[in-house]
C-alpha cells in the first residue's frame, strides 16, 4: 500500500496543469492522482480519488476558486495549497482563500519559467509536504457583525497612516510578532482582539510583496489599531502595527529615545526574506526587555534562534501552541531552543499580550 502524498491538481490551463504535473511527479513522496479544468470536475474527482492535497486555481470558469474551497472546507476539509498570479486582484483573493481556510498558496507558474524552474519546483514541493501535515478546520460562514468603532475611510485601507482616528498613548514597549504558514490569519484573529491602547507591534510575515500590502490593508480593515506596511524610516508609535514588506527584512532600531522601523534587501536569511530571526535580534539588541516576542504558526525554524535571544535580552517570549497551529514548524522550533517562555493556543495569545502589559 503506497503511502504517498496523494494530490489533485485542479487548474483551467492545460500548460499549468501540465507543469504541475510534472514537477509534483518528481517527487518520490508525491503522487498526482488526477487533474481537473474546473470545480465541477474537482467535485467528482475528490470523491472518486479521495486526494490528500488539492492544488487550487483562484481564477477558473464556472466557479472561481474561492467559491469552490468554501464548499470543500464545508463539506470535505482538506489541505489546499492555491495557485495565484502575483497581482494586487490576485492578492486580495488568495487572501480571501486563506481566510476560508486554505493552508498555503504559491504563485502560478510562467510560461517562460524554464530558467527559474528548479527553485519554483522546490516551493511548490515543500508547501505540498508541509500541507498534507497541516490541521485543517471546517469553513464555517462568519456571522454578520455591527460595524466597529475601527471602522475605516478609503483613504485608510489604502495606507493613509496619519488619520489620527485612534488615541494613542505613549509608551516605551513593543510587540514582535513572527509568523508563515496559516500566519495571515492567525495574526488578523490576534489583532481584532488588542485595543488601541497597546504597544506599537512589528511583524514579519513570510509573504510576497503584493500580498504583504493588501494584507496589512485588510488587517487596517478589521483592527482597532492601525494597521501599515513598514516604510523605511517609519517612526514607531504606540496603537501602531508595521507589516514587513514582502520583500525586505524589516528591523527595528534606535532613534534617540524612540524606535523607528528600517527595511533591508540584505540577502535572504533562513531562506526567507523578510525573516523572522532578522526581526527578533534587532528587537533583542535595540529594545531588550521592554519587548514582547510572539512566534506563531509556519513551517521551518526561521524566528526560533532570534526568540531566544529575546528572552536572553530579557523580554518576554511565547509561541503559539501545537493544536491551534496549521503547522508547528517555527513556534516547535523555538520550543526546542527554548525560546519561548509561554506556549499558548491561538484564542488566548491576545488576552496574554494585554494582560502582560496591563492594558483593559
Amino acid at each position: 500500500m503506497s503511502n504517498k502524498i496523494k494530490v489533485l491538481i485542479v487548474d483551467d490551463s492545460a500548460v499549468v496543469r501540465k507543469l504541475l504535473t510534472t514537477i509534483l511527479s518528481s517527487d518520490r513522496e508525491i503522487e498526482v492522482v488526477g487533474t481537473a479544468m474546473d470545480a465541477y470536475m474537482a467535485r467528482e474527482k475528490i470523491k472518486k480519488l479521495n486526494p490528500d492535497v488539492l492544488t487550487l486555481d483562484v481564477e477558473m470558469p464556472r466557479m472561481d476558486g474561492v467559491t469552490f474551497l468554501k464548499n470543500v472546507m464545508r463539506l470535505r476539509p482538506m489541505p489546499v495549497v492555491m495557485v495565484s498570479t502575483l497581482t494586487e486582484k490576485g492578492a486580495e483573493v488568495t487572501l480571501d482563500a486563506l481566510d476560508v481556510g486554505a493552508v498555503d498558496f504559491v504563485t502560478k507558474p510562467k510560461l517562460d519559467i524554464t530558467h527559474n524552474l528548479e527553485s519554483y519546483a522546490e516551493e511548490i514541493l515543500t508547501k505540498v509536504k508541509n500541507a498534507s501535515r497541516a490541521r485543517v478546520r471546517p469553513y464555517v460562514p462568519p456571522s454578520k457583525k455591527p460595524a466597529s468603532d475601527a471602522a475605516h475611510n478609503t483613504d485608510e485601507v489604502l495606507g493613509k497612516f496619519n488619520s489620527g482616528k485612534k488615541h494613542l498613548v505613549t509608551t516605551d514597549k513593543l510587540i514582535a510578532i513572527g509568523a508563515s504558514t496559516g500566519g495571515t490569519e492567525a495574526i488578523r484573529e490576534v489583532l481584532d482582539e488588542l485595543p488601541p491602547t497597546c504597544p506599537a507591534i512589528v511583524i514579519t510575515q513570510h509573504i510576497p510583496p503584493k500580498f504583504s500590502a493588501a494584507f496589512a490593508q485588510r488587517a487596517n480593515a478589521s483592527s482597532a489599531m492601525n494597521v501599515k506596511e513598514a516604510e523605511d524610516g517609519d517612526l514607531i508609535t504606540p496603537g501602531c502595527v508595521y507589516v514587513a514588506p514582502g520583500d525586505r527584512h524589516l528591523l527595528v532600531v534606535k532613534d534617540g529615545v524612540r524606535w523607528k522601523c528600517r527595511l533591508s534587501d540584505d540577502v535572504p536569511v533562513n531562506r526567507h526574506k523578510p525573516s523572522v530571526d532578522v526581526l527578533f535580534r534587532s528587537v533583542a539588541e535595540n529594545v531588550g526587555p521592554n519587548a514582547l516576542g510572539v512566534i506563531m504558526t509556519g513551517m521551518g525554524r526561521d524566528g526560533a534562534r532570534g526568540l531566544r535571544e529575546m528572552r536572553d535580552a530579557g523580554a518576554h517570549t511565547i509561541a503559539q501552541d501545537e493544536a491551534s497551529s496549521v503547522v508547528w514548524g517555527m513556534p516547535g522550533a523555538a520550543v526546542e531552543e527554548e525560546g519561548a517562555i509561554d506556549v499558548v493556543a491561538l484564542p488566548k495569545i491576545a488576552q496574554k499580550l494585554t494582560g502582560h502589559f496591563g492594558i483593559k
